[in-house]
């Protein structure tokens, strides 16, 4: 069940604690989710420990944490510290859309519209390149500087011309992100009380999808050396990988696949033998046993290990080799 009040935000935040130390490899995505819950409940203070005690740990997302953290400062009166978390934030230029779209946000949602939209600008120009396809996580980044943007009254440009593209409501964002819809929700006239239900109803389906999809759809990759060992320790599975390159050929074109069909988020996630192998012992099952590779991927993307993929064309290549992407698996 879905916690609806502060005290079960509360029991749910105690029971993610207790399952990071059960679990401390995966202490990270559990004590972020852990403080998101105290958050809701009211407990801002306890919930900034927790920041606190991951960043003091050397963190996997350091930027993300800083970011979260900034956003909670503010929410109870330390605007001053989380201003200089989020200018050191911004000085830092980290290369995930997360830190961007928490900050962004938060400028956004205490009035510092232009600080919001410089925010959100920047992320766009360090993160994408004009006419490559542009990746899932960074789509909230687009949609957010086109809303800002129009409670700035500024005029269409090419970035905003992209988030309509990415946009998959059924309805237009210059209709989503009117400063004047409030406008409708005082009319007495049908139509308008008509038009602004369906936008309503078509930001919840968004909301809803995000929600529905809170960690990419992820593929996984095996190292050289441990998928060398992986076949040697189990046999079977040199059906499953024949060798190296035809693993990180087929990991591309399955990627490939499923962005043709539509599928949003998508990711990869890196592969250890150690890890598979407590993984199937979890399941009390075999390593050969092939239905559990896709489960393991799914199982890492939920711990919060996925690439983004694709990458941007002149990143470096997923499969490690320190080519740019567009010059290695991301030609042709």
């Amino acid at each position: 069940m879905r916690p609806d009040m502060p005290a079960d935000h509360t029991t749910e935040a105690e029971r993610l604690l207790r399952t990071a130390d059960q679990y401390p490899e995966d202490h990270e995505p559990l004590l972020l989710r852990a403080a998101a819950h105290l958050e809701l409940a009211g407990d801002r203070d306890r919930a900034a420990g927790l920041y606190d005690t991951l960043l003091a740990s050397s963190p996997d997302h350091p930027h993300l944490v800083k970011a979260l953290k900034a956003a909670n400062l503010w929410e109870y009166g330390h605007d001053a510290e989380a201003r200089a978390i989020i200018d050191g934030l911004r000085a830092a230029a980290p290369l995930d859309p997360a830190p961007w779209e928490i900050v962004a946000e938060t400028l956004e949602s205490h009035d510092e519209l232009e600080a919001a939209h410089d925010a959100f600008t920047a992320a766009l120009n360090l993160l994408l390149t004009p006419g490559e396809d542009v990746p899932y996580p960074t789509h909230a980044l687009l949609i957010g500087r086109h809303r800002v943007r129009r409670l700035l009254g500024l005029a269409h440009d090419d970035w905003d011309g992209l988030a309509d593209q990415v946009n998959r409501a059924p309805v237009t964002l210059d209709e989503l992100h009117d400063p004047k819809r409030l406008w409708a929700l005082g009319s007495d006239n049908p139509a308008e009380l008509r038009a602004e239900i369906t936008r309503l109803r078509a930001e919840l389906g968004s909301y809803r999808s995000a929600l529905s999809r809170p960690f990419p759809v992820a593929v996984l990759h095996w190292p050289a050396a441990e998928l060398a060992e992986l076949v040697a320790a189990y046999p079977p599975l040199a059906a499953e990988y024949p060798s190296h390159e035809a693993h990180l050929t087929q990991l591309e074109a399955s990627l490939r696949d499923l962005s043709a069909t539509g599928t949003p988020n998508l990711g990869i996630v890196t592969a250890t033998v150690p890890s598979y192998e407590a993984f199937a012992a979890s399941e009390q099952s075999a390593p050969t046993n092939t239905t559990l590779l896709p489960e393991y991927a799914t199982t890492l993307a939920a711990r919060g290990r996925a690439t983004p993929w694709p990458p941007a064309r002149n990143a470096t290549c997923w499969c490690a080799s320190t080519k740019p992407y567009g010059a290695c698996h991301g030609a042709g």
